[in-house]
C-alpha cells in the first residue's frame, strides 16, 4: 500500500473526503516527525511506539579497496508493533 492508497483506504474508512485524509495524514505524520526530532517518544497504545535510538560510531572496512573507515555515529527512528497489532497479523 502506497500513500495514495492509504489516504483513500482513511476516506473511506473515516467518511472524509480523499483531500481531508491527505490534510490529516500528513498532519499525524509531521508530528510524529517533530516529537521524534525533539527526541521524544511516541505511543500509539495498541498500535506502537516510535522512538529515536542512537547508533555509535564505530569501525567498518570499506569493500572497493579493503581499507579501515569510521562509520560515524547517527540517529535512528525506531517502531516497536504493539501488542494489538501483532495479534492482528497472525
Amino acid at each position: 500500500m502506497n500513500k495514495t492508497e492509504l489516504v483513500a483506504a482513511i476516506a473511506d474508512k473515516a467518511g472524509l473526503t480523499k483531500v481531508d485524509s491527505k490534510k490529516a495524514l500528513e498532519a499525524a505524520l509531521e508530528a510524529i516527525t517533530d516529537a521524534l526530532k525533539a527526541g521524544e517518544k511516541v505511543a500509539l497504545v495498541g498500535f506502537g511506539t516510535f522512538a529515536v535510538s542512537q547508533r555509535a560510531e564505530r569501525k567498518g572496512i570499506n569493500p572497493l579497496n579493503k581499507k579501515a573507515i569510521t562509520i560515524a555515529a547517527k540517529k535512528l527512528a525506531k517502531f516497536k508493533a504493539g501488542a494489538e497489532l501483532d495479534a492482528a497479523i497472525q
